[in-house]
Parts: structure tokens; C-alpha cells; sequence
């Protein structure tokens, strides 16, 4: 009986002897590890079936399967070539962490131009869609560290690439990835403001906002029933899109021109802090655009955020523009209200929409403990003195009845600032004690990380950190600010030629609060 298919035709023994020697061929490519060697072999034995039957085979037949042949190499290349340029970002960071060398800096740039490359080829075949999706999270992930360190302007267009990409991608356009495209847009925005450029920062965010709502009337008119994770993914992109919106709208929206006169006195805000919410032009904002004190507390957060501010480096905002400083005073205001109704959940993350794609805040009525906590130090960068008294309190007795070691580096970091804010503002505040974390006037020893050393100090500090590191950059600045001491005694002993017992002192301070520092390669800053 001669073999016929499922519609009862008669199948050709030449095509069955050739597709099962395709297919055991094939098949070998399923080993996880093979040498180089056996690549070329199972390569040339693939290529030698189709030359052995291609006098044999319809001509139609034999030029169809050929091509899906190139289709599969070229799929195989395309996935090699992107993974070697995760393999040389990664080779990378493993020797230059924060690319602090140019030619790590140029390196990055070059795995990025080649991403772009390998997604423009493979961009006009919808099958590869899945090499658009993974090169999109490629190129996030290497600009996301770029952004880090002050590389926004740059990476700007391989971002942008990455979000036309998205939207060019008819697969891709679904509801399926829409919180990765959401987060694709937020960083673009997030560039804008990175480069003072925040007028294009909000023009893309309500183009993000225009994108979002045609994908969801699209849904709504092909599907009548709206599941609870639709809901759910649309109402996260929604956020992300009016938070960065939001972010330039609270200062815009109270701008007045160059020519208007307004005599410079500011309201006190403590007048109306009994006074129902919302109490201010700020918080009347925030209810109109956002639906619950999560999402509020959220884009406070970002319109207070600046990438150009460090912590330990606090300042007045600018432009000091007597609007601005409003504003700010008034976006404190409203958090530290939403901060003091009970309102912190115990969880780690939140939404934070420059880098990260991480789930939608888990109740709407609760902040997170991280979000406090950064709201807290956005407060010290501010000068923002009565915000961060208020706040640092019971945020602090909140982190201290948790059982979980990992909210103890969060506690850690909010005492280290409060013994800082008397060191770096002398005339303003007192040293005060603290239990575990303190200084004490009339005394010449510092004692960090359980290192108890005699110094030419008339003070002393300690630093008990029980194994618990803080913050890089918090570290650094306070690094840096005990170099500066150091270094101001160091010459104060070389003018007046005392002992060179003191200069011994001060240098093995120097070497112990480096050697338990981690982060040496800050280290090079003390040459200047």
C-alpha cells in the first residue's frame, strides 16, 4: 500500500526521504553545546541533502524550502550577532562598572549603533518580531546605565529608535506589550528632562498618552469584555504617561512672564495645613489628573526629581524663580500630608518611571516604603528643613519596627543625613546624640565601621554600619567631606610644624576610612 498524507493523496518517496533527512539534520542543532567544528559539519551535511535532491525535486518545492533554510541561518545570525553585543556590554561592566573609561564609554555606543542595525534589518519581517522585542530590551538595559551616569543626551536617539520599533511592529502592538512600550516612552521623556529640554519631554509623553488611548478604544470596539489585567495595563500606562506630564505641567502652570511684576513675598503654607485637602493650587492638580494617594505620592516624586542633584549636596531648586520655589514648597507640602495619614505600605518597590517596568503600585491607597524614603532625601536636597524634620520621624519609627533586615539599609541611610545635615550646615543646627549613630563635641577619636582611631579632630563621629552598606553615592559625599577635613587639618599641622606624630594620625584616618570604603575607585579625587 503506497503511503498517502491526511487528505488521502499519494505522498512522493522522494519528498518523504528528503524532508526526514532535513529533519534529522536539523535536529542535531538542538544540543545545547557544540564546538565550533561541528557547526561547519552539520552545516555542509544540511547544504549536501538539498544539492543530493535538488535534480530530483519540482523546482517550486526545492526553491521554497531552500528559502525557509536562509530564513532559519539568517534568524540564527541575527539572535548571534545580538547576544555578542550583550556579551561585550557585559565584559564591560564586569571591568568598568560606571564607564568611567572613554573607550568603555565608546564601546557601549558601538553595541548600541549594532543593535540598531541588526533590528533595522529584521524590522520589515513581521516573523522576527521577537528580535525587535528582545533588541528593544537590550538597548534599554545598556541606556538605562548610560543614563545613569549623565549619558541621557546621547543615548536619546537609540531610545527613540527603540520606541518607533515597538510602534512599527504590528505583533508588537498589542496589549500584550504595552507596559513595555509605556516604559519605552517614559525613558524618552526622561531624557528630555535630563537635557533641560521638558517642553519635548511632555509633547512625547502626551504623544504616548494619544498612542495609548487608540490601542484601547481599538480594544474596546474588537472586544466588548474588558478583563481585570487589561484594565489594569492600560491604567498603568496611563500613569506613567501623566506622571511625566504632570512633571512639567506643576511648574509651567505657574510661570508668569518675564514682564509681570509680583512682589516677592511667599505664602506661609502652616496657615492652611489644617484646611481640607486639596489645599493648594498644587493639590488641585494632583486630584484632577491622578485617582488615589499612591499615584499622587508618585508623581511628587518625579516632579521633584532632578538627575543633577546628589543628596549630600543639597541646595536651593533653580532656576530661583520665586513660582518655582512655590511650587516645590507646595509639592512637599502635599507629600508630607499623604506621608502623615498613615499611608506607607511595607513593600520595596514602586513605580519609578525613568527606569524601571516594574508592576503597578500594590494598593492605591498606600505608599511604599521606598518612595517615603526617597521622598525624604529629595526633602534634605531641597533645603526643605521642616518637610524633612516631619517626615524623617515617623518614617524612621515605621522602618524600625519592621523585622526585615532589608529595610535596615533604608534606616541606615536616613541617619546617616541627619548626622551629616549639623556637619554640613554648622550655624543652622546642633549636634545632637543618637543612639547608634552620633557625635559628640570636646573629643579627639573617629570611629567608623568598628574602627576606633585618635585623630587631630576636636570631634568625633561614628559610623556603626554593622555591615550594612548605604547608599554608593551617600558614601562618597561623606567620604569626601571627611577628606576635606582631613585635608584642612593636614595643612593647619604643616604651617604651624608640629609633631609629625599628628600627620601620622591623620593619614592613617585617611587610610582606614578608605580601606572599609567600597569604593575605591572614587579614590582618585583625593589627588585634586
Amino acid at each position: 500500500m503506497k503511503p498517502r498524507n491526511v487528505r488521502g493523496c499519494l505522498l512522493n518517496p522522494v519528498l518523504m526521504i528528503t524532508c526526514f533527512e532535513v529533519c534529522r539534520g536539523s535536529n542535531r542543532f538542538g544540543r545545547k553545546e557544540f564546538s565550533q567544528f561541528e557547526v561547519f559539519l552539520i552545516s555542509n551535511t544540511l547544504f549536501n541533502i538539498w544539492i543530493k535532491y535538488k535534480p530530483r525535486l519540482p523546482e517550486w518545492y526545492y526553491n521554497e524550502k531552500l528559502l525557509k533554510v536562509g530564513d532559519s541561518l539568517a534568524q540564527i545570525k541575527f539572535r548571534a550577532l545580538q547576544e555578542r553585543n550583550v556579551c561585550i556590554y557585559q565584559m564591560i561592566c564586569s571591568r568598568d562598572r560606571n564607564l568611567q573609561n572613554q573607550e568603555s564609554l565608546q564601546t557601549c555606543f558601538n553595541v548600541l549603533s549594532s543593535l540598531r542595525l541588526t533590528m533595522q534589518v529584521a524590522l520589515p519581517q513581521e516573523n522576527l518580531c521577537w528580535l525587535i522585542y528582545n533588541g528593544t530590551i537590550h538597548i534599554y538595559t545598556i541606556c538605562r546605565h548610560l543614563m545613569m551616569i549623565g549619558q541621557s543626551a546621547k543615548v536619546l536617539e537609540y531610545l527613540l529608535w527603540a520606541s518607533i520599533c515597538m510602534e512599527s511592529s504590528i505583533p508588537l502592538l498589542s496589549v500584550h506589550y504595552l507596559t513595555w512600550r509605556a516604559t519605552l516612552y517614559t525613558a524618552v521623556s526622561q531624557c528630555y528632562f535630563d537635557c533641560q529640554a521638558s517642553i519635548h519631554g511632555e509633547i512625547f509623553a502626551r504623544r504616548g498618552l494619544i498612542k495609548i488611548d487608540e490601542l484601547k478604544q481599538l480594544e474596546n470596539t474588537s472586544s466588548s469584555l474588558e478583563n481585570s489585567e487589561t484594565k489594569r495595563v492600560f491604567r498603568e500606562a496611563t500613569l506613567k504617561m501623566s506622571v511625566m506630564i504632570f512633571k512639567r505641567a506643576v511648574y509651567e502652570s505657574r510661570r508668569k512672564p518675564k514682564s509681570f511684576f509680583r512682589p516677592k513675598l511667599r505664602v506661609s503654607l502652616k496657615e492652611g495645613q489644617n484646611l481640607p485637602w486639596p489645599r493648594t493650587t498644587t493639590e488641585r492638580l494632583l486630584t484632577e489628573m491622578f485617582d488615589g494617594v499612591a499615584a499622587q505620592f508618585l508623581a511628587i516624586l518625579e516632579a521633584l526629581s532632578d538627575s543633577s542633584r546628589r543628596v549630600l549636596h543639597p541646595a536651593p531648586p533653580v532656576p530661583d524663580e520665586i513660582e518655582i520655589r512655590d511650587v516645590i514648597s507646595e509639592l512637599f507640602f502635599a507629600g508630607l500630608e499623604i506621608l502623615s495619614g498613615n499611608n506607607i505600605l511595607l513593600i520595596k518597590e514602586y513605580i519609578e518611571t525613568k527606569y524601571t517596568s516594574e508592576s503597578y503600585f500594590l494598593d492605591m491607597i498606600r505608599v511604599s516604603g521606598d518612595a517615603a524614603v526617597k521622598f525624604i532625601k529629595l526633602a534634605f536636597s531641597y533645603e526643605e528643613w521642616d518637610v524633612f524634620h516631619s517626615a524623617i520621624e515617623f518614617v524612621v519609627n515605621f522602618l524600625q519596627a519592621q523585622d526585615d533586615p532589608t529595610w535596615k539599609k533604608a534606616e541606615m541611610e536616613l541617619k546617616l543625613l541627619t548626622l551629616m545635615q549639623p556637619l554640613l550646615f554648622p550655624r543652622k543646627f546642633k549636634l545632637k546624640y543618637e543612639k547608634g549613630l552620633f557625635t559628640l563635641e570636646n573629643f579627639e577619636t573617629v570611629y567608623v565601621w568598628s574602627v576606633y582611631i585618635h585623630t587631630c579632630f576636636y570631634k568625633y563621629i561614628v559610623f556603626s554600619f554593622q555591615n550594612i552598606q548605604p547608599d554608593k553615592e551617600i558614601l562618597v559625599d561623606v567620604l569626601m567631606f571627611l577628606w576635606q577635613r582631613c585635608k584642612t587639618g593636614l595643612q593647619r599641622i604643616q604651617m604651624n610644624k608640629s609633631s609629625s606624630l599628628k600627620m601620622r594620625i591623620c593619614i592613617y584616618t585617611l587610610n582606614t576610612l578608605c580601606s572599609h570604603m567600597p569604593v575605591s575607585k572614587y579614590l582618585l579625587a583625593f589627588s585634586q
